[in-house]
């Protein structure tokens, strides 16, 4: 089924690996769609740095893409095509999803999207914040709930809050009762008291490593931030990372339980993430909003790491 009428649409591709450069508008045929699959009308995407590592490809070795790529995988649109087996939802439904990463991007007008891995967006949300909610906010969830396990008065140590993920992260260790501690620069100590953290250090006054007793640790940066994470951590306590795998020799000496949380798309999730979001649980913020033709600019901005919440890429 179908009210779509158009046989080709604007994207955002590279055909080989490099700087923002090698980013393109260029027309590209509109995706067709697999028997369970959904074709969502884009009006909003968002960017995430795994973006601009694919685009570097960081990546290629993980996911073989065949040039062009289109690139992007946050989306909030409207259905406009259903797949023939797929049920339950209808032409219009507007829904938001973090595609599978193998397949077509959302830096374009049109993407096709599995049915299990979309969800109504939250209700009170309008398109572009809505588009910055599914990638970042799955990766808080899989990494403090299916990895971690965050229980209520657990202290939580969450690095880079002001970010997209980190910014989540403090809102869904808070929705579980943690005690949370995370880093910042000096102009997002406020915001991140805003999030709920419990309490805020600002890394260019204060080493993070002096902390004592943390159950949590949710790694964000890697590297030397990584490593001097050990030494705040109690023993049984979890470090999970999303840049990372963590070193086996350190959790076994630390008796830390360690995890590399590389997200997976989940409709299921982001239904639930909807419920926090219209219950007033978790709020989105978002830092910028730039054009399609713009994503270059947009994602050499979050590659300098300073965005507060989201940079969105707005289609209509």
């Amino acid at each position: 089924m179908s009210n779509n009428s158009q046989q080709t649409m604007q994207a955002i591709q590279i055909n080989e690996y490099g700087d923002s450069s090698v980013l393109e508008l260029a027309n590209a045929p509109i995706p067709t769609l697999e028997s369970n699959d959904v074709l969502i009308k884009v009006h909003a995407s968002s960017i995430n740095p795994v973006d601009w590592k694919i685009r570097e490809g960081y990546l290629a070795s993980m996911i073989p893409y065949e040039f062009p790529v289109t690139l992007g995988w946050d989306v909030a649109g409207e259905i406009t095509e259903l797949g023939a087996d797929v049920t339950g939802w209808s032409i219009g439904d507007q829904v938001y999803s973090r595609p599978d990463i193998g397949r077509n991007g959302t830096f374009a007008e049109f993407v096709a999207v599995h049915a299990d891995e979309i969800a109504l967006k939250p209700k009170t949300l309008d398109m572009n914040h809505a588009a910055a909610v599914p990638l970042a906010a799955l990766t808080a969830w899989q990494s403090l709930y299916d990895f971690a396990d965050v229980k209520a008065g657990e202290r939580v140590l969450i690095q880079a809050g002001a970010g997209g993920v980190g910014s989540f992260a403090i809102q869904l260790a808070k929705v579980r009762g943690a005690h949370v501690i995370s880093t910042c620069s000096t102009k997002n100590v406020e915001f991140l008291k805003s999030l709920g953290a419990d309490e805020v250090i600002d890394y260019t006054k204060q080493d993070f490593s002096e902390l004592r007793d943390i159950d949590v640790v949710f790694d964000t940066l890697g590297g030397e931030e990584l490593s001097k994470s050990w030494q705040t951590m109690k023993e049984g306590s979890r470090l999970v990372s999303i840049v990372e795998p963590p070193s086996d020799e350190e959790a076994a000496k630390h008796g830390v339980k360690v995890g590399f949380v590389f997200i997976q798309p989940d409709g299921a999730q982001l239904k639930e993430l909807a419920t926090l979001i219209d219950d007033g649980k978790v709020t989105v913020t978002v830092d910028s909003v730039f054009p399609l033709k713009d994503v270059a600019a947009a994602q050499d901005k979050s590659a300098t790491n300073r965005a507060k919440g989201k940079i969105v890429i707005q289609v209509i």
